[in-house]
């Protein structure tokens, strides 16, 4: 949280995500103001804390003896205001939350754009990447992801209902085609391959009566993004394996069909997770009620 103490809040942030872009934007600066702050605060010390270059910053040794002493106090600051700000009878603030583009998809509607409506004086920061990231060093409040990847030393709350997976393709795909049975069957259809954030090709999982199966699926087209391979399905291009959600409205008007449901039970969904620590920030404390609210009530699965 910003203390309201720019110049030293810009030094912390800076050293910890070790650049002076990445702090701007934490801090919701622009990246000339921010490093004016900075050097305003190494004139007025009068000595260098930052060593910069065109593709690094790192602090200096006497950087690195000034942050250790300050980030201690700021962190005390910043959680006197939170504790100011949980008596509030609308909490204040920023929060900062990462997510995969898949999963703010899914929450956008129901819970960030709700959580807003109830408390117009939050600011709400939803960071997308495809990489699971530490979401304390890259100073996020909490991290939204698949209950299966969550780390296990956070503490993690449940969104939403059950998911599952589906392999679907356009009714012109299947006049052409025929509709595979088994998941071996996919070794001889056209499929859409995906591409991990990683870089690996993903392999189709498919589990029916404790049997599980990975495939590598065969295909010409490979695509590292959901809205991307929906709109080539829906062309007809070929076989994708993507989240119900993302595709139920599809199914539902009948511009997909889904094959081997049978091979794909549902898992754990998302959760929203954080760093155990006494203290919750207000901001998120008030999310994670309102996770428990649309939890008890109905969530939409239908697609986009």
């Amino acid at each position: 949280m910003k203390t309201g103490l720019t110049e030293f809040d810009a030094v912390v942030a800076v050293a910890r995500l070790g650049s002076f872009r990445a702090a701007a934007t934490e801090l919701g600066m622009s990246p000339s103001a921010l490093s004016h702050a900075v050097a305003a605060l190494e004139t007025r010390i009068g000595a260098r804390l930052f060593n910069r270059t065109t593709r690094s910053v790192s602090p200096t040794d006497a950087g690195e003896q000034f942050i250790a002493r300050i980030a201690p106090a700021l962190s005390e600051i910043g959680g006197a205001i939170e504790r100011i700000n949980s008596h509030r009878d609308t909490p204040t603030g920023t929060l900062r939350i990462n997510t995969s583009a898949g999963a703010a998809r899914m929450i956008l509607t129901p819970l960030i754009l709700e959580y807003l409506r109830r408390y117009p004086d939050m600011n709400l920061v939803l960071v997308t990447e495809g990489r699971l990231v530490d979401v304390v060093g890259q100073g996020f409040d909490a991290g939204i992801r698949l209950a299966e990847i969550v780390p296990q030393d956070m503490i993690a709350v449940p969104i939403g209902p059950r998911q599952r997976m589906l392999v679907v393709g356009s009714p012109d795909y299947f006049e052409r085609h025929s509709r595979p049975k088994v998941p071996e069957d996919l070794l001889h259809q056209r499929c859409i391959r995906a591409r991990l954030a990683s870089g690996a090709i993903w392999h189709w999982e498919f589990e029916r009566g404790g049997e599980a199966v990975a495939i590598d699926v065969p295909g010409s087209l490979t695509l590292d993004e959901m809205t991307l391979m929906i709109e080539a399905a829906l062309a007809g291009a070929g076989l994708a394996y993507l989240s119900e959600w993302s595709v139920a409205g599809h199914i539902a008007a009948g511009r997909l069909v889904a094959v081997l449901e049978d091979w794909t039970p549902a898992f754990p969904g998302l959760c929203l997770y954080y760093p155990g620590r006494r203290h919750v920030p207000a901001g998120l404390r008030v999310l994670i009620d309102l996770i428990r609210d649309v939890n008890a009530g109905q969530w939409r699965m239908q697609g986009q």
